[in-house]
C-alpha cells in the first residue's frame, strides 16, 4: 500500500479532516493552538456542563440542521461515533456497520453480535438495506456517506457528522441527547468525560508519546487536528507532532530524533482481518530498534476500533484511561 493510499484509508476509517479550519463547540477553556513541544497552549478543560434541553430541531457546530418529528428511537449507525453516542445515552442502534460495540466497555461481543449489520461495509453501505430497518434517523460520516442523502431523502432523516476535535464529539453528543430526549444521560456522559480529561491534565506526563497507524511498513503519524484521539495527547503528555496535511508524513529518522518514550500503535485492516501487527512489521526497519520506546518495551498495540474509529466520549475516555496508564 502506498503512502497516499494509506492516508486515504486513514481518512475513511478515522474520519479525519485534513488541513481544514476546525469549528469547535466548546468554550475558550476547551481548546487552543498547541505549543512547540505538543503541550496544548490553553487553560485546563472546563468541567462545567450546561443543561441540555430537548428539541425537535438542532443545528450542529458544522452548520448541519437536523429535524425529527418525534424522538428518534430507531437509529442506524454508519459511523462508529454514532454507536458511541447511543451507548452513552443508553440506546442501541437498530443497525450498524461498526465493530465498536463488541468492545467490553460497550455491549461486548455476545450482545453486539445481535445488532444487525448494514451490508456494503463502511465505504458503500446499501441504501435499500438501511431503509429496510425503518430508521427514524441515520447518522453517517459527511465526506463518506453524504452521497447517500438523496436515496434516503423523504424516507428518513440523515445526519452527516464530521468530528475533528473532542469538542466536536461532545457537541454531537449534546445534540443527539436533545433530539432523543436523553438529556440527563447526555449531561452525565459529558460530565464524566470532562472530569476524566481534567484529571488526566492535572497528572500530565513529561514523557514523549507517539501514536502511529498503518497496515504495513508504510505508517502514518496521528496528529492533533486530523485525529480526534490524538488531539488529547498534547494535553496529557509531550506530543511534538503536527499535521502536515494530506501530502505530509514523518520519517522513521524524524521519529528517532524525538526520543519517543511511549509508542501507541494502531494496526488497521481494510476489508478483512489484519495480517500481523504493524509494530512487528516495522521491526524490519533497522532504525525501529533504536527508538527508546522500543528499547524499553514501551510499545503498545491499541484497539483501532476505539482509538481510530470511536471518537465519541466513551471511546475517548478509554483512550485516556489506556494512555495515562502507559505514560506513568
Amino acid at each position: 500500500m502506498s503512502r497516499h493510499d494509506l492516508r486515504a484509508a486513514r481518512r475513511w476509517t478515522a474520519a479525519a479532516v485534513l488541513a481544514a479550519l476546525l469549528a469547535g463547540c466548546g468554550t475558550s477553556t476547551d481548546g487552543g493552538d498547541a505549543g512547540e513541544d505538543g503541550r496544548a497552549a490553553s487553560e485546563r478543560t472546563d468541567v462545567r456542563v450546561e443543561p441540555i434541553t430537548e428539541r425537535r430541531k438542532i443545528t450542529d457546530a458544522k452548520g448541519e440542521t437536523v429535524a425529527t418529528p418525534a424522538r428518534p428511537r430507531r437509529v442506524v449507525c454508519l459511523v462508529a461515533l454514532c454507536d458511541d453516542m447511543l451507548a452513552e445515552l443508553g440506546m442501541t442502534p437498530t443497525a450498524t456497520n461498526s465493530q465498536l460495540l463488541a468492545h467490553p466497555r460497550f455491549l461486548g461481543k455476545s450482545a453486539a453480535a445481535r445488532v444487525p449489520v448494514v451490508p456494503g461495509g463502511f465505504l458503500s453501505p446499501e441504501a435499500e438495506a438501511i431503509l429496510a430497518h425503518e430508521p427514524d434517523l441515520v447518522i453517517g460520516l459527511g465526506d463518506t456517506h453524504g452521497k447517500l442523502a438523496p436515496a434516503l431523502k423523504g424516507a428518513t432523516v440523515f445526519w452527516p457528522v464530521q468530528p475533528a476535535r473532542w469538542q466536536d464529539s461532545v457537541g454531537y453528543l449534546r445534540d443527539l441527547a436533545a433530539l432523543t430526549g436523553r438529556t440527563t444521560e447526555g449531561e452525565a456522559a459529558e460530565r464524566a468525560f470532562r472530569e476524566k480529561l481534567a484529571r488526566a491534565e492535572r497528572a500530565r506526563s513529561e514523557r514523549t508519546a507517539l501514536v502511529i497507524f498503518g497496515s504495513d511498513e508504510n505508517f502514518g503519524v496521528a496528529t492533533e487536528g486530523n485525529d480526534v484521539a490524538a488531539g488529547l495527547l498534547p494535553k496529557i503528555a509531550s506530543y511534538p507532532w503536527r499535521s502536515r496535511g494530506v501530502e505530509g508524513s514523518y520519517s522513521m529518522e524524524e521519529i528517532l530524533a524525538r526520543d519517543v518514550d511511549v509508542l501507541f500503535v494502531e494496526t488497521l485492516s481494510f476489508g478483512g482481518p489484519a495480517e500481523g501487527k504493524l509494530s512487528e512489521k516495522l521491526a524490519k526497519n533497522p532504525l525501529w530498534s533504536r527508538i527508546p520506546a522500543v528499547r524499553n518495551g514501551a510499545v503498545h498495540e491499541v484497539d483501532p476500533e476505539v482509538w481510530a474509529k470511536g471518537r465519541g466520549t466513551r471511546s475517548l475516555g478509554i483512550v485516556l484511561d489506556e494512555a495515562t496508564a502507559k505514560l506513568k
